[in-house]
Parts: C-alpha cells; sequence; structure tokens
C-alpha cells in the first residue's frame, strides 16, 4: 500500500442487534479509487458515514492520512444560495479555517465548467449541475479524499454516464482519492482502481484490483465474477 488516506481497523456496528459491520478492516491509499459494491442494505452507507466520522463505531477505530469531505445521493445544495455562495459555504465555519480558501473556491468553480452558473440558483440548475456544485464545495475545504455515497443514483442514465467520466477525469487530474459506495456493477467497474464486496454479514467478502477501469459498453474481464458475487449477495440478503 502507499501513502495511508483511511485505514478503519475491526469495525464494528450494530443496529437493533444486526451487525451491521462486524469487526470489518479496509485500508485506501492515496491516489486510490475504491468502489465498495452491495445491494441495498449490505452496511454500504453506514461505511461511508463511518469513514466521514458522521456515525460512531460500537467497536474498532478509524484513521485519517488525509483530509476528507462527503458527497451524499442528493446534492444538499442551499436553495436560497447561488452556485458561487454555494460553493464557498464551507469557508463559514471555524473547522475549515485554514483549509479553505476563495482562491481554490474561485479555481474550481472554473475547473468543473460552473462559471457560467455562478449566479443561479439550485431550481435553476439540472440534476447533473447541482452534483458538480455539491462536489466542488466539499472539495473547495482542500478534501484530499471524496467519500461519495452514490451520488448519481438518483439521475438519468445519460447524465449518470457523463458525471462517471467526469468525475474520472477530475480524480485523475487534480490526483483524488475517492471511496465510492455503489450497488452498479458497471460503475464500480468504470470508476474502480480497487473493488470490494460487502458480503451482507458486516465484512468484505470480495475484493478485486482494477487498474485499468474499463470504459463504457465495453466488455471487462471482471465483470461476470462481480455479478455472480453480486447475485449471491441478493440472495441472501435479509
Amino acid at each position: 500500500m502507499g501513502t495511508l488516506a483511511l485505514r478503519l481497523t475491526g469495525g464494528v456496528k450494530d443496529y437493533g442487534g444486526r451487525p451491521v459491520l462486524d469487526g470489518l478492516d479496509l485500508e485506501v491509499s492515496l491516489g486510490d479509487r475504491l468502489a465498495v459494491l452491495g445491494p441495498s442494505g449490505s452496511g454500504k452507507s453506514t461505511l461511508l458515514r463511518v469513514l466521514a466520522d458522521l456515525e460512531p463505531l460500537d467497536a474498532g477505530t478509524v484513521e485519517h492520512g488525509a483530509t476528507c469531505a462527503t458527497v451524499f445521493q442528493q446534492p444538499l445544495l442551499l436553495p436560497w444560495l447561488d452556485v458561487e455562495a454555494n460553493i464557498r459555504l464551507g469557508g463559514r465555519f471555524k473547522a475549515n479555517r485554514g483549509r479553505y480558501g476563495d482562491a481554490r473556491a474561485t479555481e474550481l468553480t472554473e475547473l468543473f465548467g460552473l462559471a457560467d452558473l455562478a449566479r443561479s440558483r439550485p431550481a435553476q440548475l439540472s440534476g447533473g449541475q447541482a452534483q458538480r456544485v455539491a462536489i466542488a464545495r466539499a472539495m473547495a475545504v482542500d478534501a484530499d479524499v471524496l467519500l461519495l455515497d452514490e451520488p448519481f443514483s438518483a439521475l438519468d442514465p445519460a447524465t449518470r454516464r457523463d458525471l462517471q467520466t467526469w468525475l474520472r477525469d477530475t480524480a485523475d487530474r487534480l490526483r483524488l482519492t475517492l471511496v465510492l459506495v455503489t450497488h452498479d456493477v458497471d460503475e464500480a467497474l468504470y470508476l474502480g482502481t480497487t473493488i470490494v464486496a460487502l458480503d451482507g454479514a458486516g465484512g468484505v467478502g470480495a475484493r478485486w484490483a482494477n487498474p485499468e477501469p474499463g470504459e463504457h459498453d465495453a466488455a471487462h474481464p471482471l465483470r461476470a465474477e462481480l455479478v455472480a458475487g453480486y447475485r449471491s449477495q441478493l440472495a441472501g440478503a435479509p
């Protein structure tokens, strides 16, 4: 492994007597793009919230070797603020002091193709534009690691595909580390340089190296194996 971005050791999280995470170990290096695959109820979102320090573990530890920011399924933009103000929102909080700068926010607005929308309100944006604003807002606090909770799942297929391409290109260009949870095998193969499948019992069922992620509509040598693993999880899901 390279320089540490995140490490979860012996992670345990229990809801009402049912273990969602049960001694789970996970390590992410800077520059990696980790796709966490699993059906609904397998613990993907819980894992992401734990890594983001949004939810405490019942046991185990989380180590951060880099600054993390979280992007959720919905953009969660403040409707009374325009695009520029939403991107600059992190500068209002003392916790981000020393990590946020207006120059960085302006740079991200340009890089993400949002400059022409700077004075637009969220209601005037498409779903894809709104999610780009959410990602820019997360990165404006100088985050090295983006934790993404199925950020494109609510979008139509064409927009979803465009944003997958945009995110992969952006991660390469800015040398971002990504942790993406998804139930979409093809999204995992397109975005992830490492893929893990949760086993539905609180652990990792399988792990694959994917150093050369595939292209849309192209056959991928790992696809059949990932689909088979996913079907077995669905069959055993509660």
